[in-house]
């Protein structure tokens, strides 16, 4: 609490002492006139609010003496008393309050309703104009409504979009990137095309007539690619499998028939089997049919003897005479498909019903004419072989995978061991 002081001037005389003599008697017409006067005034520090009377919490001090008629031969210094302060009482209890905005600007504030507090650093609004007026009411209407979520007003776009949204309630076309993330293709999609765009749009949808070709070309080479993917597979592969299928099989049926007392020397048929060749260096077993018929013997996995027109040659057990033989290097089982790799002494033996026939490998010719005939002959040039005897030839395609030149290597017998005696050293070995 604070207590009252009589106030000072600047030049420190108390006020009551200065102005002592205003209360002299004399001073007014009227005894009691200058009580009357002091009681007039209003004090703010102790008198209350108007329409209020004092707390009674409030505490005076000591009474004051009424004045006197006679004025005091001395002034009394006031004496000091507490006061009560309503507005620090409720602070005490219930905290600082916030001023409110008509105490803080007063006469500036407006009368219809209090705004809400300035901002710090009032941001430029944007003139207010009808159009704007018109579609922020349509884009409230529309937001309110929760059923279509697509039909919510999308941004940008120009005045007459945005117009033309507002009159038709629809979403005007976007300028700026939406939920699609294309604002070209959000507004292009938005606007309708004229007849002639249409016109347009759709003959360059139609494929040209150069496109149309080229595509078909394209499928054609495709499906030509595809097709020769297959074959080169079916060639490399199946063939394989199915001539050493096919080949196999006649090979036990032949042995089958031996054990039977079957297929002695003679004549045979085209595409019968009547013999099988053993090389052992190529691990090497596959039976000899008559003939070189591709579809009946060669495509079989088999191998073929030559026996028709100038090609006939005379069969392993004749006295003389060479013992020509066919066979595949490639595909079809390629039984000839190594012989290149053979080297002079090499066994090549052929087994029949009744004997062996032991050859050994004399030379090899790596490449010829598919015309000369001449390699199978009685005495063949270029074999090494000066007189007539006992000989074996075999013949196959060079290069491989291809059919241009051919590949002959040569033997000559140097046993003929009857079956009786058991297979010979070159099979067992």
């Amino acid at each position: 609490m604070t207590a009252l002081r009589p106030e000072r001037d600047s030049s420190g005389v108390p006020y009551d002492e200065r102005y002592a003599s205003y209360g002299e008697p004399g001073a007014f017409e009227e005894p009691g006139a200058f009580e009357a006067a002091v009681d007039h005034l209003a004090d703010p520090l102790t008198d209350p609010l108007p329409g209020q009377h004092p707390s009674p919490w409030f505490r005076s001090g000591p009474a004051e003496p009424e004045p006197q008629s006679a004025p005091p031969q001395q002034p009394e210094q006031p004496q000091e008393r507490e006061w009560y302060d309503p507005e620090g009482y409720a602070r005490d209890w219930y905290g600082v309050r916030e001023p409110t905005y008509e105490e803080l600007y007063g006469a500036y504030a407006p009368q219809q309703s209090a705004p809400e507090a300035p901002q710090s650093h009032p941001q430029p609004q944007p003139p207010v104009d009808d159009e704007t007026v018109g579609l922020r009411t349509a884009d409230t209407r529309r937001i309110a409504d929760p059923e279509p979520a697509h039909d919510a007003p999308l941004e940008g776009g120009g005045r007459a979009a945005r117009r033309k949204a507002a009159r038709k309630g629809s979403p005007r076309p976007s300028g700026s990137s939406g939920a699609s993330g294309s604002p070209s293709a959000t507004a292009g999609s938005a606007a309708p095309l004229s007849r002639v765009e249409a016109r347009r749009a759709e003959r360059a949808r139609k494929p040209t007539a150069g496109a149309v070709v080229s595509r078909g070309i394209g499928e054609l080479f495709i499906t030509v690619g595809v097709l020769m993917l297959l074959f080169v597979t079916y060639q490399l592969w199946w063939t394989n499998i199915r001539a050493h299928q096919q080949a196999n099989g006649a090979a036990s049926d032949l042995q089958e028939q031996w054990a039977k007392g079957k297929g002695k020397p003679g004549a045979f048929e085209p595409g019968q089997g009547f013999a099988l060749l053993h090389i052992p260096r190529l691990d090497v077993v596959v039976p000899i049919a008559e003939g070189i018929d591709k579809s009946k013997v060669l495509d079989r996995g088999m191998v073929g003897h030559y026996n028709e027109g100038g090609t006939k040659t005379p069969m392993p057990d004749a006295k003389k005479g060479n013992f020509a033989l066919a066979g595949h290097r490639n595909t079809h089982g390629e039984p000839f498909r190594y012989i290149n790799q053979l080297e002079p002494g090499d066994p090549i033996i052929v087994e029949t019903q009744d004997k062996y026939f032991v050859y050994k490998m004399a030379s090899i010719l790596p490449q010829t004419q598919p015309s000369n005939t001449s390699v199978i002959g009685p005495v063949p040039p270029g074999s090494g072989f000066t007189k007539e005897g006992r000989y074996i030839t075999l013949t196959t395609c060079t290069p491989e995978f291809t059919s241009k030149y051919r590949m002959i290597v040569w033997g000559k017998m140097v046993e003929e061991r009857p079956r009786g005696k058991g297979k010979p050293s070159a099979l067992v070995n």
